[in-house]
């Protein structure tokens, strides 16, 4: 047994709860850094693929602990997705190889805590809504690791205040758009909204308090958006089905404890019909859709999963390009930090590190 593990077991009921805390917290890293390195053994080149991948990763990041998507713009979201990546590679804020570069990432969201608890920056975002619930899934996955009581401390009000926004940010529909209703006039629409939900539910598991009523109307808006087929339209206005939607909300779902909805195996026909082949790229957005739907797979695990993983591991290792720096993937127009980033958390899904994509 680890020294951390047996030191736990033998402390007396005297000591202070918050060493008790520490201690939990140490644990757990542990049992989590076990998992990754227990995880299924890679082809070589995947592995390789996956370390220089974040390697660049680390080596892009701006002095203040930011990352952006071309012409310096969405710097929350990309920032958020990028320290999503770093943080499957089983490192937290005080241990492992990218420690440092996810402590700078977490300082830089939480500086981005506004009085009204959004997290970005409007002038640099015109659709503020996505960084927001990609800072509250990357947040939340780091509290629930963090030893650093003066950072706990932060990100919980950080995360509270995120909260309380997200309700308020949301229409009478029980959806989201790009900006907050009052902002956008009510609009919604649908890749937004399950940015949200799964923010939401990353917090929620990290111990922030979630009114039941913004989940219950979320989901009530991702039934009024599945048509009878069970694709997932764009908007609860219409827009028509899109399949990079559909997985997400099937992802979405999940995450909201739904597994056993009435809508899901509709949903998960018409998501299977649409992105089964990897090489369907007619409906656009490529990557989005592919980072819920390999979400969506892994849950499912068995045959399926691994089909579909190793034609993924082909078509992302035939893709990606290494100048010396690392490895990154161009495709797609956000620009290169989001595409690496999403690919990176697609490729580390067997690590089942993070709470929120675990089976």
């Amino acid at each position: 047994m680890p020294q951390q593990l047996r030191w736990l077991f033998v402390m007396p009921p005297a000591r202070s709860a918050s060493l008790c805390c520490a201690a939990l917290l140490c644990c757990t890293t542990l049992l989590r850094n076990a998992e990754a390195q227990g995880a299924d053994k890679r082809d070589p080149r995947v592995q390789r693929c996956i370390d220089r991948g974040l390697e660049w990763v680390a080596n892009t990041q701006s002095r203040v602990g930011s990352w952006s998507a071309k012409d310096g713009m969405y710097p929350t979201a990309m920032t958020a997705l990028a320290g999503i990546a770093l943080l499957q590679e089983g490192s937290t804020t005080t241990q492992g190889k990218y420690a440092p570069n996810i402590r700078r990432a977490v300082d830089y969201l939480c500086s981005r805590s506004r009085t009204n608890g959004l997290i970005g920056d409007p002038t640099r975002d015109d659709r503020y809504t996505y960084g927001h619930g990609y800072s509250m899934l990357f947040l939340s996955q780091v509290l629930g690791e963090e030893e650093d009581e003066a950072r706990r401390k932060d990100l919980i009000r950080v995360l509270t205040n995120a909260v309380e926004f997200c309700g308020r940010a949301q229409t009478d529909d029980g959806g989201w758009g790009y900006v907050s209703a009052k902002d956008g006039g009510g609009y919604d629409e649908g890749s937004t909204t399950i940015t949200q939900v799964q923010g939401l539910r990353g917090c929620r598991n990290a111990g922030i308090t979630v009114p039941k009523e913004i989940i219950d109307k979320a989901i009530a808006y991702i039934h009024k958006c599945t048509l009878e087929d069970g694709a997932v339209q764009y908007s609860s206005k219409g827009g028509g089905p899109r399949p990079a939607i559909t997985a997400a909300a099937i992802a979405c779902l999940y995450n909201a404890g739904d597994y056993d909805d009435q809508f899901v195996p509709k949903m998960m026909k018409y998501a299977e019909d649409n992105l089964k082949s990897l090489s369907n790229q007619s409906f656009g957005h490529w990557h989005y859709a592919h980072y819920y739907y390999s979400q969506v797979m892994y849950r499912e695990g068995g045959e399926k999963w691994e089909k579909y993983r190793d034609d993924m591991y082909t078509r992302l290792l035939n893709e990606a390009t290494d100048d010396g720096t690392g490895t990154y993937w161009t495709q797609g127009y956000v620009g290169p930090i989001y595409t690496t980033a999403v690919n990176l958390t697609i490729l580390q899904l067997d690590n089942n590190i993070l709470p929120i994509y675990q089976r």
